[in-house]
């Protein structure tokens, strides 16, 4: 009984092969290169907005790029540390982050209960659909990475690392071509910037999980 044992495991063992660790620092560098690719994408496509040319960069542009920015942070490294998941470990800080961020979509939509008609036409909607269409490309390049990570590991929650996957991927994308888009108005960020990010959370939300359930 004992050598058919010991033979049982040998053999179930026998093609085993080891695995190297997943290291948070290679998958936060690996994502850091896809928001580089995808700003640098953007600027060779489109060319770089008129204020940064100047070296004069517009508040909006920092204050609302640093918001998406923020937000896209916090997900993407409660991502990356979800592919390797371990009892204690809480990163939760990205809630704040989008809640932060949050205030550009909600004065957006104060603004235009106010003022109505004239809120959409500020929003520069001919504009703002192309702002939506080439983010959720430029964020399909960071997803595919965050992505890839995740199968090589071994998220607990795929729903819940898809949707920061989603979340995350949309910020990279509208960070990316916030270095092109020259317009500053408040309800055109916050309408069509905003959305790109809320599509990018469905999306990942929906389609994530069944790519990296184990």
């Amino acid at each position: 009984m004992t050598r058919d044992t010991d033979q049982l495991i040998a053999g179930l063992v026998d093609t085993l092969q080891p695995a190297s660790p997943l290291r948070f620092s290679r998958g936060a560098v690996l994502a850091f290169g896809g928001l580089v690719l995808a700003i640098g994408l953007a600027v060779l496509q489109y060319g770089i907005r008129p204020d940064l040319m100047a070296g004069h960069p517009h508040a909006m542009f920092i204050l609302a790029g640093g918001l998406f920015l923020l937000l896209g942070l916090a997900c993407t490294v409660a991502t990356v540390a979800m592919s390797n998941p371990r009892v204690g470990s809480d990163r939760n800080g990205w809630g704040w982050a989008a809640a932060t961020a949050s205030l550009l979509p909600l004065s957006a939509l104060a603004i235009a209960l106010i003022e109505g008609q004239s809120a959409w036409l500020a929003s520069e909607p001919d504009h703002g659909v192309i702002c939506l269409g080439i983010s959720l490309g430029l964020g399909l390049i960071f997803a595919a990475i965050l992505v890839s990570w995740l199968r090589r590991g071994a998220p607990a929650s795929p729903e819940r690392a898809g949707l920061l996957t989603g979340i995350a991927a949309g910020c990279a994308g509208v960070v990316a071509f916030t270095f092109v888009c020259p317009i500053n108005s408040i309800m055109h960020i916050g309408l069509w910037h905003g959305l790109a990010v809320t599509l990018g959370a469905m999306a990942g939300r929906l389609v994530v999980p069944h790519l990296v359930r184990w």
